[in-house]
């Protein structure tokens, strides 16, 4: 008997957009003959299932679950495809750690923590992984910008602390000039905002998931920007070229590889996450960004070129996924 998978994408945030384009890359690539999938979209509104009529079925959230034609749809396992809250930041994690159903993410606890830029490093930085020096403004509580011209070196990137998909971040060249106009613009989309010190170097990506208890490195992607660095617009707009597989030495490589496996587990991850770097050719070290718990899936994402680079096809890659998942019920 074919397995029913709940597809929950929408969001409250905005990389809801992100997050259709993802889910239609999932559906249109998880396995029918195994699987019958149901696409939930959560979202302001209210959560929904619609079937392929367009017939919008309200989802009971006391059990999750969804009635067609007079029949509970009672799911085996929840693929989560949202980005930013509440399907990246652990919310739903926990709301279905309660229900006793698995999904294909991190747990609850993982990605509250890896949503928040502040924690993660702060947890990947005692455990030995190389992150840049940041400052953490509260809203409320922030004064001036004094501490990062004490602190920090320039040139520095002004990021929110929580979210993703590189909304709302500033690169500051000049302190006197810039960075208070780049801290009031990450504060309208988050109350905490990170300042942190750029790492002169390659940027690369890397795609790590554990499957039949060995965790997998996915061929690296280096990124590099058309503009002055790696925004929402690069991301998202084009303005960005992704080599897949990136061109590099094998020392470089094999760093690279050692420091993701270490990241997945020190995190305890599940699923599929992207960790993003920069590799400092000064310092010959590879230096940890930020971890994405819920990584892009739309067919132009860093993830299936990974995929595809490694001679797979999103099918069996998103059942391993799944199987994973259920596996852990």
């Amino acid at each position: 008997m074919k397995k029913k998978i709940a597809l929950v994408t929408g969001g409250f945030s905005g990389e809801a957009v992100i997050s259709y384009r993802s889910a239609n890359t999932i559906y249109n690539h998880l396995d029918k003959d195994r699987f019958d999938v149901y696409k939930i979209d959560i979202n302001p509104q209210g959560w929904f299932y619609e079937d392929a009529s367009g017939n919008k079925t309200e989802v009971d959230k006391n059990d999750f679950t969804v009635t067609c034609d007079g029949k509970k749809i009672n799911f085996d396992a929840v693929f989560i495809g949202m980005h930013g809250t509440p399907g990246e930041d652990g919310k739903l994690q926990g709301y279905f750690d309660v229900l006793g159903l698995p999904y294909t993410s991190c747990n609850s606890a993982t990605s509250a923590l890896t949503f928040n830029k502040r924690y993660t490093t702060a947890v990947a930085g005692m455990s030995g992984i190389n992150v840049a020096r940041s400052v953490l403004f509260i809203k409320g509580q922030f004064d001036n910008a004094d501490e990062v011209v004490q602190n920090l070196k320039f040139p520095v990137f002004v990021k929110p602390n929580n979210g993703g998909s590189s909304i709302g971040m500033s690169k500051v060249n000049n302190a006197s000039e810039e960075l208070g106009a780049a801290i009031e613009k990450a504060f309208k989309e988050d109350d905490q905002v990170l300042v942190e010190e750029m790492i002169q170097g390659r940027e690369f990506t890397v795609g790590v998931f554990r499957t039949r208890g060995e965790i997998i490195v996915l061929p690296i992607t280096e990124v590099t920007a058309h503009k002055e660095f790696f925004d929402f617009e690069a991301k998202y707009g084009g303005k960005s070229t992704e080599t897949t597989p990136a061109q590099m030495p094998d020392e470089w490589r094999l760093k690279l590889e050692a420091a993701a496996r270490k990241i997945y587990e020190v995190f305890n991850c599940r699923g599929v996450v992207r960790i993003d770097f920069i590799y400092s050719e000064e310092k010959n070290m590879p230096y940890m960004l930020e971890i994405n718990t819920i990584p892009g899936q739309s067919d132009a994402s860093v993830v299936p070129q990974q995929v595809r680079a490694k001679g797979w096809n999103l099918t069996d890659f998103y059942t391993r996924l799944v199987e994973e998942a259920l596996a852990k019920s």
